[in-house]
């Protein structure tokens, strides 16, 4: 392994560079981008504030133009820096003073998992050029929910094109008066606004090749009760099923890593979601003004909910792993929660 300033070779345990002094990227498990999105932080900072003091509100629009691909990470820090724990650590002499505060902070007042807060102290350091050791896990962790079998798994191909076959809103049009809909074509992406306010459809069956269903696909199908989302399903684009205020319930399959804001504002008749494992955002209100939603299943894979991600849902509770990110967040936003033992399966708990 070598130094990534001076390239000299450095030890496995070296948390700087011992010739140049250059603090090591470090790797946060649950956080596979954790080294790239490092590098990326430290080349914001050389390249914007190398002969300026940095400035909290031009870091933060910075941020989302660097990390415009890590969407979830990006998030996670801004609300850190929002809540004022990069300022704390500029303010400190003692840099480990520093980190254990800002630590102790993440935790305790940001209800911050333990991962979510090494992640977000490894990344502030090493864009303030600091030293930085992780906290060791003390425990072999708990497994989780199960894992699907390899006959669960759904078989796409890694190299799958998400745009080999896509549903424009041109090729839905013949669809526009039906109630009941089924989809046979092997569609890999369900286009941006291809069904939006489709009020005549009541249930639709999608394919099994499905990968994508991009933004407000569904948006505004007010009569929409029931659809199944394939097992091959990966990404859920923003508000595609914005205002379906008669989806009753959805299962989210395993494999999307997350719900991105407005997926589902307005589904006023919702009454139950489940969450799998693979989850690690939810976004801005994702879930806002479903009024009857009362039971949502979070996996401790989450590390981060917007705070709006819930508002305007009266009668929720949220079923959690105790002390996890969820839990924390529950907690802190006044929201209403049923923690379960570590190992028993969410993901497969509901029964619709």
């Amino acid at each position: 392994m070598q130094c990534e300033i001076c390239f000299s070779e450095l030890n496995e345990n070296d948390l700087s560079c011992p010739s140049c002094g250059a603090p090591v990227p470090q790797q946060i498990e649950g956080f596979d981008n954790t080294l790239e999105i490092q590098r990326i932080l430290y080349n914001l900072i050389v390249e914007n504030f190398s002969i300026k003091p940095v400035n909290i509100r031009s870091l933060k629009a910075l941020l989302m133009d660097y990390l415009a691909d890590y969407k979830a990470e990006c998030r996670l820090l801004i609300y850190t820096i929002n809540a004022g724990v990069l300022q704390n650590m500029f303010n400190e002499e003692d840099r480990s003073i520093a980190i254990m505060r800002a630590r102790n902070f993440l935790l305790n007042e940001c209800f911050l998992s333990d991962r979510a807060a090494e992640f977000v102290l490894a990344c502030i350091t090493y864009m303030m050029k600091w030293e930085f050791e992780p906290l060791k896990e003390t425990e072999n962790p708990v497994p989780l929910q199960a894992a699907p079998t390899v006959e669960e798994q759904p078989k796409i191909p890694k190299s799958v094109n998400i745009d080999s076959c896509v549903l424009r809103p041109i090729d839905a049009l013949k669809y526009k008066l039906l109630k009941n809909i089924v989809i046979n074509k092997e569609y890999t992406k369900i286009e941006a606004f291809a069904f939006d306010r489709y009020t005549s459809m009541k249930s639709i069956k999608l394919p099994p090749t499905l990968v994508a269903i991009e933004e407000y696909a569904f948006s505004g199908c007010k009569h929409l009760r029931s659809i199944e989302l394939p097992p091959s399903l990966r990404i859920i684009r923003h508000g595609a099923f914005d205002q379906c205020s008669e989806l009753e319930s959805i299962k989210i399959p395993h494999g999307v890593l997350e719900i991105e804001e407005n997926t589902f504002l307005g589904c006023t008749s919702l009454s139950m979601a489940d969450i799998p494992p693979t989850v690690t955002s939810i976004g801005v209100q994702a879930f806002s003004n479903c009024e009857n939603l009362s039971m949502v299943y979070i996996p401790d894979s989450v590390k981060f909910i917007d705070e709006n991600a819930f508002m305007f849902c009266p009668n929720l509770t949220i079923k959690c792993y105790e002390n996890s990110y969820a839990h924390k967040y529950c907690i802190n936003h006044k929201i209403s929660w049923k923690t379960v033992p570590m190992g028993m399966d969410l993901y497969n708990s509901v029964i619709f």
